[in-house]
């Protein structure tokens, strides 16, 4: 089980990788950050790539049906075990990036994102967010 460092050398090994960062997206720190980021700053960048993730989490229009802000789970009852964030992922795409933030399912809050910064001309979305995926549901935090 790969701690933050090993997820995130593991996201620059990605095709196209520029930068990758574990980020809080309600208090908008990078608990761990590695490569570039656009602006040259990465608590910078992740403050901005948090304040996304949390515009659009709170967002009823982009939760799954029966999902509850509650518990964190869908409107099938259970509970007790990690609480799934609303939305998997975002895919932010310019001239010439991508920007890929993929939310972390945690047993104490789903409040963090993986975000991975793609050159464009080099960059793979698919395979990002499937490793991003992947890498989201080994990571250990704590």
């Amino acid at each position: 089980m790969p701690g933050i460092d090993e997820c995130l050398l593991e996201a620059m090994r990605l095709p196209g990788a520029r930068g990758a960062a574990l980020v809080d997206w309600t208090s908008g720190l990078a608990l761990g950050a590695v490569g570039e980021f656009p602006g040259g700053d990465h608590e910078a960048a992740a403050a901005e790539a948090a304040e996304v993730a949390r515009l659009t989490a709170e967002q009823r229009a982009f939760a799954p049906d029966g999902y509850d802000r509650n518990d964190g789970h869908d409107g099938q009852g259970g509970g007790g075990g990690a609480a799934d964030p609303p939305v998997e992922d975002l895919i932010i795409s310019n001239r010439d990036s991508y920007h890929v933030l993929r939310f972390v399912p945690t047993s104490f809050d789903s409040s963090v994102f993986l975000h991975v910064w793609l050159a464009r001309p080099d960059g793979n979305l698919a395979l990002a967010r499937i490793r991003l995926g992947e890498m989201a549901g080994r990571l250990v935090l704590g």
